[in-house]
């Protein structure tokens, strides 16, 4: 007998859930102050612009939770490079190709890649609805697989699209779509896997990575699950899952003490119907957004909240947005931003001005945050690993150049297209070619930023120095909370504005 199993404690579990109901429902009519909507905002999304900020004023926490959950969506706003609307798979046969033609068909694939994380941050930059963006790039790092093996850009494209109709549905359907995709089968090796010679990478991946975590299954699972999933293949030709009787197991399995003739969908529904899975995918939610140090008792009611719902996604949002871990004081700026969260976040809160979005693909790289390549299987690790000596001085690094765009002259431009001479890469991705490195150039020369307008928004002045007032009102927007180091109280406008952005505070959310 457990001890749950003791009335007395059953009781007062009730009583503890009932009083914590009755304090989070107070809590979540409570209407939320200036600094809670950027808090809110940028946990959520991406750091907003006043615009953004202004249209939540007067909300409860509530009313904030079920708008920005109400207003997702499942498709992209931006369009797309016109190549992935072709119905071939981008997948390239080079071993018939002479010398030349592998070269213009991988220079064809690098131009592809860079459009289509030009196209993706366009996206995150641009979308009215920022939490379908944040969660469409956290399932890209759950449901990790990478171009550098895939080897197609359109096949990463289809994945993208995928990933974003999802994001924010029943995770049952997302795990089911995902495990036929087949950017993931190529990526796990499951195109391969075939009766008498069956691949566990995916099998094994399915159950560490996707699902359940580790400890909750055992070799025998895996060896067992890899059967279930042998034919499920690719048609390279045109891109699609394709099931092969021929190639499939029919013979009895056992996986996880359920036992018979299964099939890959039927694996799948075993590991839903584990406990452990909403408790793994909680978990993750919470270090994604409340803090690096998920409560143990409100993963399990979350996590249950979410089995009951039939992993309805919204439905773990909700809780946790709502949970009184969220909102508690102790708990704001304990999260790192992401690359890709600290360079987006900024652009939009600033309200940069840009042409092209090739140069912020190119800073995210740098930054570790290679989008459509994370490092490996277990996709990019976060928290604590986006920050260290080095990582840090590239990050001021880059929030350095970018703020140098309101003093752009002639010279710094020559600068800039005189490096890109050299051929500029990404990590991974070969050299940009002389048309791409043409492009970033006139695109690195023409970002700007407008500190008068900004600053007007917070009631300083870009060149008179604010006063102890204004120093503050500027700082609580820009930081998660009070810079790490004295400011100089005798800085102008712009130049305050850039002490606190290079301050790193700026990393926390």
């Amino acid at each position: 007998m457990t001890i749950l199993a003791n009335p007395a404690t059953k009781l007062l579990m009730t009583v503890f859930v009932m009083l914590m109901a009755i304090g989070t429902g107070a809590a979540s009519a409570q209407v939320l102050d200036a600094d809670e909507v950027r808090f809110f905002l940028t946990r959520t999304g991406f750091a907003p612009d006043a615009t953004e900020a202004a249209s939540f004023a007067g909300l409860t926490r509530r009313q904030a939770v079920e708008r920005i959950l109400s207003d997702s969506r499942s498709l992209a706003a931006i369009a797309a490079p016109d190549w992935t609307s072709e119905t071939g798979s981008g997948l390239q046969n080079l071993k018939d190709k002479s010398d030349e033609e592998k070269k213009t068909l991988r220079e064809q694939e690098h131009r592809r890649m860079f459009e289509l994380r030009g196209w993706w941050l366009r996206e995150m930059l641009s979308t009215p609805t920022p939490l379908t963006e944040r969660m469409t790039l956290f399932w890209h790092n759950h449901f990790t697989s990478s171009e550098q093996k895939v080897r197609s850009a359109q096949l990463m494209y289809r994945q993208n699209v995928l990933l974003r109709q999802e994001a924010l549905g029943h995770f049952g359907d997302l795990l089911h779509a995902v495990s036929k995709d087949p950017a993931m089968l190529l990526y796990l090796d499951n195109s391969s896997n075939r009766k008498g010679a069956p691949n566990e990478n995916f099998a094994r991946e399915v159950m560490e990575l996707f699902t359940l975590g580790e400890g909750h299954y055992s070799q025998q699972d895996v060896t067992e699950a890899a059967r279930a999933f042998t034919g499920w293949s690719v048609e390279r030709d045109i891109g699609e899952f394709r099931w092969r009787p021929g190639a499939h197991d029919a013979g009895s399995k056992t996986v996880l003490g359920v036992s018979g003739n299964l099939g890959g969908d039927a694996v799948l529904d075993i590991l839903l119907a584990q406990p452990a899975c909403a408790e793994y995918l909680v978990t993750k939610l919470w270090r994604e957004f409340v803090s690096p140090n998920p409560d143990a008792r409100e993963v399990q009611r979350i996590a249950q909240r979410l089995r009951d719902s039939r992993y309805d996604i919204k439905v773990a949002l909700r809780e946790l947005f709502l949970s009184p871990a969220f909102w508690e004081p102790a708990n704001r700026a304990t999260l790192i931003k992401s690359p890709v969260e600290m360079v987006v976040g900024t652009l939009r809160q600033f309200q940069f001005t840009y042409d092209d979005p090739l140069p912020f693909t190119f800073a995210v790289a740098q930054l570790g945050q290679n989008l459509f390549n994370p490092p490996n299987v277990k996709g990019w690790p976060g928290g604590d690993a986006w920050i260290n000596s080095t990582t840090l001085l590239a990050r001021k690094a880059v929030l350095e150049r970018l703020f140098r765009a309101t003093e752009r002259r002639p010279a710094d431009m020559m600068q800039v297209r005189a490096h890109m001479q050299d051929g500029a890469k990404l990590p991974g991705q070969g050299a940009l070619g002389r048309d791409g490195r043409i492009q970033f150039a006139n695109a690195a020369t023409m970002i700007g930023f407008d500190p008068h307008a900004w600053l007007a928004n917070v009631g300083g002045d870009a060149l008179a120095v604010p006063d102890t007032r204004q120093r503050l009102a500027i700082q609580r927007v820009v930081l998660a909370r009070e810079p790490s180091a004295p400011t100089n109280s005798g800085l102008g406008g712009t130049a305050y504005l850039r002490s606190l952005v290079m301050d790193p505070v700026y990393q926390l959310k």
